[in-house]
């Protein structure tokens, strides 16, 4: 089986299993004069809530795309895609489709000045086609605004400090400007829809550990931006605790996923936040696919700590431990210290793909290296079996 998730800003799951196919295409027809048979291989492309969530759900349940102009992460008007997948019962976005990093160049990175009001806009449509639920994948973020920016979308007004209705789709460095936050006007379709949001983090809302100061830097912020990012989601914190009393999800685990976009969808939304990656597998039905599978291959673009706190490489591994020990190997692009000293017992391997090559150069050639490795990490696996 292949399994890997996105490798962030080189390729996609889909890209990456292909990628991982070619480096095994590649045995195949080296060795197509021996006795041993043909490898097959499962393509299951996965992910966490973050880039690739909405391919890999339309994939798993042959679901349809349907792609909407919204605003942009910096105001401007994209086009972006979502899906329908259960008889168009269900709708699937990911956040990232409309406020993703992706869509912000380096220059322009600025999580003072990112919203998500596109996404608020891309669940109003969905709504709006009369979906009982929604899929939300969180993740891979170019915003810190707390889902303010999605609120506004939703039909919540939010009102500044000198008495003002802001109209200006809000954004991180704004947070600080909101006295009040009026419900009545929200879309009507918040009251029958549910919304599961696939959140890979447990960070909080603020603080040390929180979105701003955790990934901030990520997104382009300063050192004194992050200051200010924090301020703002503790802010907006307290608002959220005024509005909506025990609603509220600025305390939970996961609040500060994709720039506090945890808290608000749980406190503007009334959603939940699920696992991401436990989600994902549910719907491609790994545990049944891993029955029939020999070898278990998985990967992402960074194996670090936090794999170690719920995300996709580890847990596919240890769903291939409990499916009778299917061996699962990772091809990654880097690996931490603290990951390589602390990798759990469910890999029997860890392959850096992008060692001793500068990181812009390793992006470029993801496709090529991760091709590479497969073919080297099978062909040694299948030595090992005497195969």
């Amino acid at each position: 089986m292949l399994a890997p998730d996105s490798f962030k800003e080189s390729l996609s799951a889909q890209a990456a299993v292909e990628a991982m196919a070619d480096g095994i295409e590649r045995i195949n027809s080296k060795d197509q004069d021996e006795a041993r048979p043909k490898i097959k291989v499962d393509r299951c492309p996965i992910s966490d809530g973050g880039e690739g969530f909405l391919d890999t759900m339309l994939a798993a349940t042959g679901g349809r795309r349907v792609v909407s102009q919204v605003t942009g992460p910096l105001g401007q008007p994209i086009e972006a895609a979502w899906g329908l997948i259960h008889n168009d019962t269900t709708a699937v976005i990911e956040m990232a489709q409309a406020a993703g990093l992706e869509l912000v160049s380096l220059s322009q990175r600025d999580p003072t000045r990112t919203t998500t009001h596109g996404v608020g806009e891309l669940i109003v449509n969905a709504m709006d086609r009369g979906v009982e639920s929604i899929l939300l994948g969180l993740g891979g973020s170019a915003t810190n605004d707390g889902g303010t920016g999605m609120a506004q979308a939703l039909g919540y007004r939010f009102v500044d400090q000198a008495g003002n209705l802001m109209r200006e789709p809000l954004c991180g460095g704004r947070l600080d400007q909101i006295k009040t936050i009026h419900l009545e006007g929200a879309h009507p379709g918040l009251a029958r829809c549910f919304i599961h949001t696939a959140c890979d983090v447990d960070n909080p809302l603020f603080g040390p550990r929180g979105a701003a100061v955790v990934y901030g830097p990520q997104k382009g912020a300063t050192p004194e931006q992050v200051q200010q990012l924090d301020a703002g989601l503790k802010h907006l914190a307290g608002l959220l605790e005024r509005t909506f009393g025990r609603q509220s999800g600025h305390a939970l685990r996961g609040a500060g996923a994709a720039g506090g976009m945890g808290a608000g969808v749980v406190s503007f939304c009334r959603a939940d936040l699920t696992p991401g990656i436990g989600l994902v597998l549910d719907f491609v039905e790994i545990d049944e696919r891993l029955k029939s599978c020999d070898l278990c291959l998985t990967g992402e673009g960074r194996l670090d700590e936090q794999s170690f706190a719920g995300k996709a490489v580890l847990q596919v591994a240890e769903a291939a431990k409990l499916c009778g020990g299917v061996p699962t190997i990772a091809l990654v692009g880097s690996v931490s210290e603290d990951a390589r000293s602390g990798l759990k017992g469910e890999l029997i391997a860890c392959h850096e793909i992008g060692a001793g090559l500068p990181l812009e150069e390793a992006k470029r050639r993801a496709a090529e290296l991760l091709a590479n490795h497969t073919e080297i990490v099978v062909r040694d696996w299948l030595a090992q079996r005497g195969a």
